[in-house]
């Protein structure tokens, strides 16, 4: 197998921190992009320090001699919104700053350029039938705006510049230490705390963090990636329902869920103006990685079932502490 030199940006965060350690694993040789003082790093791996994600970034040292280029850092979304004008703010760090990155890239004489991006570039639900690869772009937040219109700039970087682009759009991304919703779900479980949602019939995809890193990895040598656009999932959907009971299993403790419909759930949130978090628990989001498997030959290396179970062992642990 081919070893490539690959600056990881993110590189502290829940996906860019996995990553660094799944490609040193592969034998890649690795640099961190940090903004300040690195936490804990692979051993093998090196760090540059960038400052701030901007466009006005100098990331000429730590773009030296590298041949691939992951960009996970991001601004992403946030619980309680403080900037005036949201869709200003995702545009200055994930459009300009991130082709900002990208132009010096091709000035380094990067080869790829692998974008995260989000599933909410193909929208916030699916009815009847799953998201493919084809679909058209329905953003349908700041956050997924923002990132549809990197990906639109890259494209065009990549037409007239011939750097390598490969974007990556994942729903939600679970394992240990997890940020946001699902951490909280976790918690509430291990608490016996009873929730409404044991009457919910929607479908969902998730990936592992194992087999995010596992296709990031892939994506960041195949040949066939260039240019291309990937969707990712674990390959099997669940509902919130189900999702719950499992993780419940996992963690040693009986599901406390009350089976209210989801359709009144629906109409509580909207009262309190939590339309959105019922959606992401009650809508359905399901993804097709067919053209993914097709063109990478990959598949997942975990799956639901035993990403869980490595989630409630890690979370468990920490609990105990």
């Amino acid at each position: 197998m081919t070893v490539l030199n690959v600056l990881v940006t993110g590189a502290t965060g829940f996906v860019g921190g996995a990553l660094l350690e799944h490609l040193s694993k592969c034998g890649h040789r690795v640099r961190a992009a940090v903004r300040g003082r690195a936490a804990q790093l692979p051993a093998a791996a090196s760090i540059a320090h960038v400052g701030e994600l901007a466009p006005t970034t100098d990331w000429s040292a730590a773009l030296d001699g590298m041949d691939v280029v992951v960009h996970c850092a991001a601004r992403v979304h946030v619980l309680k919104e403080s900037a005036a004008d949201p869709l200003a703010a995702f545009r200055f760090v994930n459009v300009a700053a991130t082709l900002h990155l990208a132009r010096q890239a091709v000035a380094a004489g990067v080869k790829r350029f692998v974008f995260i991006s989000s599933i909410g570039v193909n929208g916030a639900e699916t009815h009847g039938r799953p998201y493919t690869v084809s679909d058209p772009a329905r953003p349908h937040s700041p956050y997924a705006v923002s990132k549809h219109e990197a990906e639109l700039e890259l494209q065009a970087l990549a037409a007239s510049s011939g750097l390598e682009v490969v974007i990556i759009r994942p729903p939600l991304v679970f394992g240990p230490n997890a940020p946001g919703n699902f951490q909280r779900l976790m918690q509430a479980l291990h608490r016996g705390i009873p929730m409404p949602l044991g009457a919910i019939h929607n479908r969902r995809s998730l990936v592992a963090l194992e087999n995010l890193v596992d296709l990031i990895e892939t994506c960041a040598r195949h040949p066939a990636a260039a240019q291309q656009t990937f969707l990712v999932s674990d390959g099997e959907d669940v509902s919130t329902t189900a999702l719950l009971r499992r993780v419940a299993a996992a963690l040693g403790r009986p599901p406390r869920l009350l089976p209210v419909p989801g359709g009144l759930l629906r109409a509580v949130a909207q009262v309190l103006g939590k339309a959105d978090f019922a959606q992401r628990l009650c809508g359905s989001l399901q993804v097709d990685i067919a053209h993914t498997q097709a063109l990478l030959g990959w598949k997942p290396v975990v799956t639901l079932d035993e990403a869980l179970a490595r989630t409630a062992r890690h979370f468990l642990t920490q609990a105990e502490r």
